[in-house]
């Protein structure tokens, strides 16, 4: 008969605040299968711990019982506990009496502690029918992938590189870069945003160990920490980038053809690309691109056909891209195919490091989002940028002339019961600092900015605010209710003053909106091929939010940057150095322990009927042959634990280990006695 002992624990007051520690210890005493019940203000702390494996060394207990808190993070610790006093740590079990008991029936404290025992006898049922179970290990692929290009990306990539692994480093735009490429400059230091990334793009476009992906997604993933196997879908560029010297030439030739008609996404609309076009000029790699979707087929030349032949000169009639690429690298023989072409790779850890979108202002109907005069906070990066549609120059995207009023209005769609109630973090301070170069630059601009409140809770930001109110800013507490167009495209702003209490109206000849930080839509997609879960404010949700902030509940894929909620560059950066970090530790071990609370297959019970195989959410099981007769097998790398197979099984022949049937009657027994 197992020997069980069993240790509860006060958990400071988050458990002994409500439940009746004594009570609980003196009921499992009593338990036929416990041979010792003791309890510990802290059952975690090193005191706590040696009660266990004290118990264990004298030989007292041969089967251990915790009742404490969350077993997400606190079974390991007590795993490793059990281990190194000598018991096989699958002898453990935990009973969850915090975060199931105590702290949700905080104002019922007698049937807490009732609830408490009938967790605890529950728990000690299951105990003393567990089994010994052993770790098994696999070996590790030795290259990581990285997902994003932007900051957060290019640093997790860099940080594995360096350490010596192959990298790949996917991004869906035809450069890396991504936001942090958009922006003129960064706060609180007013650095060139160009000018700290673009080394470390070149960086990355350079070094031996990185194998870069750009203009390519993720469409697939597949596998087990360790050993992913990946497809990634290569969008066709139409252009020979072995050959493509990154000129320009075509690019040239064909926004004059389009004639506008194709808005350039890294100027966020406020300038026209052609369909041939190359990123941005620092774009790395600097690469042309033919958007075919958009294409018009100049001179009839369409993808995959052979250019017309001129009545007139008998000559083939070729596109005017083709014609001005002096390299020769537009490739139009190409079929029209959307769907690219897919590549397969392997690797061992994955980094998802996707970003961000700024909402749309379409949402905001009372901001007038329809005035060109009213802009997002990323489009007024776009106007101030040297490298933007008017060269650093502002204007007014009505009619490009300067303005002598600029309104910025903050939390737009941040902090708001009606989109999003989370803060985007950054938006006060990137207003500030935009605010403070337009002042800079234009000593007689009139600035009026409109805050909730301020928010500059950062190394050196709240003295970057304090200045901007020397310079002349002027700073508003209150909501902006309103905008109307008046003619000329003018607009009157109309705002709330809770400093003078008083409503307050005026003309201004911009307005900037610092719309809320958001997850893509292309994230679900991601979500989907990877098993990435959500967070309550829509983005990826971490393992733990102060324990596990990079890690996932998908063993082997890590977060870095605002996928998984918003943050400023330094802290972006300081993540994706912490993920790749981790994501390097099963690289570096080379092997990667397997679960064993996995199912099995007993071939002598098994039917062959083949039910258990379309159940499988992991698609862990195929048939094996096995005396000329097919026979379930469960891969164990794949399987997850899940239990449905052996639920469904009609001849009972899958076990899932850790939880066996008898174990799961005891515990029903126990909780329903």
């Amino acid at each position: 008969m197992a020997k069980v002992g069993v240790y509860v624990c006060h958990c400071g007051t988050n458990i002994a605040g409500v439940i009746d520690v004594e009570a609980v210890r003196a009921f499992a005493e009593a338990l036929p299968e416990v041979v010792v019940a003791r309890k510990d203000l802290f059952m975690c702390s090193d005191s706590g711990q040696e009660l266990v494996k004290q118990d264990i060394r004298e030989g007292l207990v041969d089967r251990v019982v915790v009742a404490a808190c969350t077993p997400r993070t606190h079974e390991p610790i007590f795993r490793a506990a059990v281990e190194s006093a000598g018991l096989n740590k699958y002898l453990f079990e935990m009973a969850n009496i915090r975060d199931q008991d105590s702290w949700v029936h905080p104002d019922n404290p007698e049937q807490a502690t009732e609830k408490a025992m009938k967790l605890l006898a529950s728990a000690v049922g299951k105990a003393s029918r567990l089994k010994p179970l052993e770790d098994k290990y696999v070996d590790v692929t030795q290259a990581a992938l990285v997902i994003g290009g932007g900051v957060a990306g290019i640093s997790s990539a860099l940080e594995l590189a360096n350490m010596g692994y192959t990298t790949y480093l996917v991004e869906k735009e035809p450069s890396i870069g991504g936001i942090m490429a958009q922006l003129d400059k960064t706060f609180p230091t007013n650095d060139c945003s160009a000018c700290i990334l673009t080394p470390l793009m070149v960086d990355v476009g350079n070094h031996p160990n990185i194998k870069l992906m750009t203009y390519s997604e993720v469409e697939e993933v597949e596998g087990f920490i360790g050993n992913f196997t990946v497809k990634v879908r290569h969008k066709q560029s139409y252009i020979d980038w072995k050959k493509c010297t990154g000129c320009g030439d075509c690019a040239e030739v064909c926004v004059e053809q389009t004639k506008g008609r194709i808005p350039d996404e890294f100027n966020q609309g406020l300038s026209p690309r052609g369909a041939a076009y190359i990123h941005f000029p620092q774009a790395v790699p600097k690469k042309a691109v033919v958007d075919a979707a958009n294409c018009i087929s100049c001179k009839g030349h369409k993808f995959g056909q052979e250019p017309k032949i001129s009545k007139k000169t008998g000559k083939p009639m070729i596109a005017p891209c083709q014609e001005a690429c002096p390299a020769d690298a537009i490739d139009r023989s190409q079929q029209f195919d959307p769907n690219g072409t897919i590549e397969e790779i392997k690797v061992g850890s994955i980094v998802v490091a996707t970003g961000y979108q700024v909402m749309d202002k379409k949402w905001f109907k009372e901001l007038a989002p329809d005035s060109p005069n009213v802009v997002t906070a990323l489009q007024l990066e776009r106007i101030i940028s040297a490298t933007g549609p008017s060269g650093g120059k502002l204007v007014r995207p009505s009619d490009q002339q300067k303005p002598k009023t600029i309104t910025f209005v903050s939390c737009v769609g941040s902090r708001d019961e009606n989109f999003h109630t989370y803060c985007s973090r950054v938006c006060c301070m990137y207003m500030i600092k935009q605010a403070r170069l337009l002042k800079e630059k234009y000593p007689d601009l009139n600035i009026n900015m409109h805050f909730i409140d301020v928010r500059a809770a950062g190394k050196e930001y709240d003295e970057y605010y304090t200045g901007a109110r020397k310079m002349g800013i002027n700073i508003l507490k209150g909501k902006v209710g309103g905008l109307e167009v008046l003619p000329e495209d003018r607009l009157r702003v109309l705002a709330y003053d809770m400093e003078g209490a008083v409503p307050i109206e005026y003309e201004s000849d911009l307005v900037v909106l610092a719309t809320a930080i958001e997850l893509p839509e292309t994230a679900k997609k991601l979500a989907q091929a990877t098993g990435l879960q959500f967070c309550g404010s829509h983005f990826y949700r971490e393992l733990h939010p102060k324990l596990g902030p990079v890690e996932t509940s998908v063993r082997g894929l890590f977060l870095a940057g605002c996928c998984q909620g918003p943050k400023d560059i330094p802290d972006t950066v300081s993540q994706a150095k912490g993920a790749a970090a981790v994501a390097a530790v099963p690289l570096a071990q080379g092997k990667v322990k397997i679960d064993p609370i996995i199912s099995e297959v007993h071939a002598e019970k098994c039917s062959g009927c083949g039910i258990c195989i379309p159940l499988c959410p992991y698609d862990a099981i195929t048939f094996r042959m096995v005396a000329d007769r097919p026979r379930a097998e469960i891969d164990m790398t794949a399987c997850k634990g899940c239990g449905v197979c052996t639920t469904a099984c009609p001849s009972a022949a899958i076990i899932l280990h850790g939880y066996e049937e008898d174990q799961i009657y005891a515990q029903i027994a126990a909780l329903t006695a």
